[in-house]
């Protein structure tokens, strides 16, 4: 089964799609990290991260796979480049940098969607992200569109940068981001067609993790899919 959760910025689609997958043992494909995996192996075998045919091909070539290590006191998604785990060095300062850097190649953009597409053909999976229900996978079995009102958003953002942040301040930025994400050129940010809109402006993530799946629960009935209760 393909679950893809779409939405705004701050609408708590990242921890809800993270904790769905942990609840129903779904694989969640983490698109972020795995631009953060093609910046790290530029970064460890000194490849330009300017050439962009070097990098396309970076991206092409390398392996990336998600594994879920469940344990007596961890239950988590492990990220592995090549054969070697490398979840924490990832997420670096610096390999961050370069991650944004090489996100805006047309062509790793599609190298990694076709390595999303095949995680998708093998495994249960969960993904989230801005284009996940309209270009990743457009023939998913279940797409959800999160989205809450703009001042509750940047509530939780604030919360997330620990009150560091002006709230009207943190209110323009995801306005700002929010009309890039809707207007930029390639896969912009659109309600997925058969979406299952969810509103979280008043739902705290528990109730956001159920209602997800009480709708895979229900298309899982209506399909006589594999999803156990």
């Amino acid at each position: 089964m393909i679950v893809t959760i779409d939405g705004t910025s701050a609408s708590g689609k990242s921890t809800t799609a993270k904790e769905v997958a942990r609840k129903l043992g779904f694989v969640y494909i983490d698109t972020g990290a795995m631009y953060r995996a093609v910046a790290l192996y530029c970064i460890e075998n000194r490849i330009n991260i300017h050439d962009r045919k070097a990098v396309a091909d970076v991206s092409r070539k390398i392996n990336i796979r998600f594994i879920r290590q469940l344990t007596d006191w961890l239950d988590e998604n492990r990220i592995f480049l090549n054969g070697r785990e490398v979840t924490n060095l990832i997420r670096t300062e610096e390999v961050g940098s370069v991650a944004s850097t090489v996100a805006t190649y047309k062509d790793v953009r599609s190298n990694l969607v076709e390595k999303q597409r095949k995680m998708g053909r093998k495994e249960n999976v969960i993904c989230e992200g801005r284009d996940i229900g309209t270009v990743v996978f457009e023939d998913a079995d279940v797409k959800i569109y999160m989205d809450a009102d703009i001042i509750e958003r940047a509530r939780r953002r604030q919360r997330e940068l620990e009150r560091t942040a002006d709230l009207q301040s943190v209110i323009e930025s995801l306005k700002k981001r929010d009309e890039q994400d809707k207007m930029r050129v390639e896969s912009p940010l659109k309600i997925p067609e058969d979406a299952v809109i969810i509103d979280t402006t008043h739902l705290s993530i528990e109730e956001e993790v159920e209602k997800v799946i009480e709708v895979i629960r229900e298309h899982d009935r209506q399909s006589s899919s594999f999803i156990n209760d």
